[in-house]
């Protein structure tokens, strides 16, 4: 994996930030910069790579619906995350895309452990974790067992998960810079 072009690093850091502005002071991520990242990462990918840009775009597009849509129908986050992870994926590719996720997954695991542990709701999430797996191994939906697991929930402890996001992308991108040899043996 090489190094993501300037176009599409920029891009991406203006669409992430945004978002977690956006998410961080309204709780939503708006539709239209969803579409702008979209739009924003087919169009850098084929002026960077050619028709090959149109497939990596994709590529990336639909491995991060893949991954973030299960999430969502299990109400485990909203509708603009998904998209904003879609959008994500279009700009940085399926490579890079899943870097972004094992970085955001890292960051969000602390961030929310520190934000339970703040809230003083700690063990409920540990034992709320135990009970979505156990919810999904049986294939069953988690938030019909217990109502404080849907995201919609006003009990429920959520945070803005494009802050969440933004924080993956930019330090993959930092980690990019420092050890670009060592990113590319990481991830394929």
């Amino acid at each position: 994996m090489n190094i993501l072009p300037f176009p599409l690093q920029l891009a991406l850091g203006l669409v992430v930030l945004t978002a977690a502005v956006y998410d961080f002071r309204f709780r939503r991520i708006p539709n239209w910069l969803n579409l702008s990242g979209l739009i924003l990462g087919f169009g850098l990918n084929l002026f960077c790579f050619h028709w090959q840009g149109a497939l990596i775009a994709l590529e990336g597009l639909l491995i991060a619906a893949a991954i973030y849509l299960p999430l969502y129908l299990l109400r485990g986050m909203g509708a603009g995350d998904v998209k904003l992870m879609a959008a994500v994926g279009a700009i940085a590719g399926p490579g890079h895309w899943l870097a972004i996720l094992l970085a955001t997954a890292l960051a969000g695991g602390v961030a929310g452990a520190v934000y339970a542990r703040v809230k003083g709701r700690f063990t409920e999430v540990c034992y709320n974790l135990y009970f979505i797996l156990k919810d999904i191994v049986h294939f069953r939906q988690p938030h019909k067992t217990n109502p404080q697991l849907d995201f919609r929930n006003p009990a429920a402890l959520r945070m803005p998960h494009g802050v969440i996001i933004a924080v993956g992308c930019f330090a993959i991108l930092a980690f990019e810079h420092s050890n670009p040899k060592l990113l590319s043996t990481l991830v394929p």
